[in-house]
């Protein structure tokens, strides 16, 4: 039974990216957006490339160019924000980069606030006003500060309504519709226990969702790349759907190797839809990226890791091998974990295992009785009981 956080953590982040169609289109200025150059349009664009990729550095670089040919757009500032966005995104666990979110992500509200003064109808203003707040909501709710996750949004759907009146065929915005579309239809129908707190906002529809963000994936200008990660998460974690996901999670794989986010993705739809050997190769690249202390490629990273990697061992029967993994793999839990986590519980069992294919069945008792001491976690006292009474084969 979920409680009140727990409903909220997947309610809100998902709801917040409501507002996250990110960039103006430069397409008719009065159907759509104020345009900007073609010499500021070509350096965004690169700049959009070096954060998918993790070269912060350039990208800020190039924002800051941006900015200088047009300090009144917010186009460049919005981005900058979205550099420690995404240092936030890969790397939860640290709060290194939340204050710089922050900070950036207000200058960006203060840049539109000036210019809706002069123009209330500002639509390039009320966009990235609408974008950051929707960020900046996702931010909170990622850190568990419900009032003002929910306070950001409200504000921050009022202005996509805004925009999408003005340009509802626009697929940069598509991202936004598409993404609320499908959360709002999806959560309360996989959590029923959202559907009051759902009641405050507009209902949605998952198919038109899907839709809306294939589109934006296909064609939008600048939101082409986030709308695909939406789309990933959306198969993989909540249609549970791998064979959907792992196109998308192959395409920004290999378009931007550098980001650990998408590399992950890829190696847990091969972890379900084989073959074998590509899996294990995808994780020893990870472990190896970790070792070499590439950016986000983290404790947490190198512990999933390790456990597929054993996994892959384990399945070749090559016994002593995995062992070594899982011992590794058990060693990161313990030293990131408070309490007995998921990953704890299930690389323990997988101990058990192994001590049950080698004949060790005292040994393999000892793991499943270590794990039924521990809170359950998905099953895993059922799985424990079952590898108690009947050895794993």
């Amino acid at each position: 039974m979920m409680n009140a956080s727990d409903v909220a953590r997947i309610l809100f982040p998902r709801l917040m990216v409501i507002a996250a169609a990110c960039i103006v289109s430069t397409g008719n200025a009065h159907a759509q957006w104020v345009a900007m150059s073609q010499e500021a349009d070509s350096i965004m664009q690169m700049g959009i490339r070096n954060i998918y990729n993790v070269q912060f550095e350039a990208a800020h670089d190039n924002f800051t160019k941006v900015i200088a040919l047009d300090p009144t757009n917010p186009a460049g500032y919005f981005l900058d924000a979205m550099i420690d966005w995404w240092k936030v995104n890969i790397a939860q666990r640290r709060r290194t980069y939340d204050q710089s979110f922050i900070d950036k992500i207000q200058r960006v509200v203060d840049v539109c606030d000036r210019e809706l003064e002069k123009d209330p109808q500002n639509l390039t203003a009320l966009f990235f006003k609408g974008g950051a707040l929707g960020f900046r909501g996702r931010f909170y709710a990622m850190r568990e500060s419900m009032v003002n996750a929910v306070n950001d949004g409200r504000i921050a759907l009022e202005m996509m309504n805004e925009c999408k009146k003005i340009a509802p065929a626009n697929h940069d915005i598509m991202l936004g519709t598409g993404t609320y579309n499908y959360f709002a239809a999806m959560i309360p129908e996989k959590y029923p226990l959202v559907k009051p707190l759902m009641a405050l906002f507009p209902g949605g529809d998952k198919d038109l969702g899907i839709m809306q963000l294939e589109a934006a994936a296909r064609t939008a200008r600048y939101a082409r790349v986030e709308a695909s990660v939406v789309l990933l998460n959306a198969f993989y974690d909540f249609e549970k759907d791998p064979v959907r996901a792992m196109p998308i999670a192959k395409d920004l794989h290999e378009r931007f190797p550098d980001n650990p986010y998408f590399h992950r993705y890829m190696g847990r739809c091969y972890v379900q839809l084989g073959p074998l050997d590509t899996m294990e190769l995808i994780w020893r690249d990870v472990l190896l990226k970790y070792l070499d202390k590439k950016f986000g490629y983290d404790n947490p990273t190198a512990r999933e890791a390790l456990y597929y990697i054993g996994v892959a061992r384990m399945i070749r029967g090559d016994y002593d091998m995995a062992l070594k993994y899982f011992y590794k793999c058990d060693e990161a839990c313990r030293s990131l974990d408070e309490d007995p986590s998921g990953f704890m519980t299930k690389v323990n069992i997988k101990i058990g295992n192994v001590y049950d294919k080698q004949g060790k069945r005292k040994l393999a008792i000892k793991q499943y009785d270590k794990v039924l001491s521990w809170s359950d976690r998905n099953g895993s006292h059922d799985e424990a009981r079952k590898y108690k009474e009947q050895p794993y084969r």
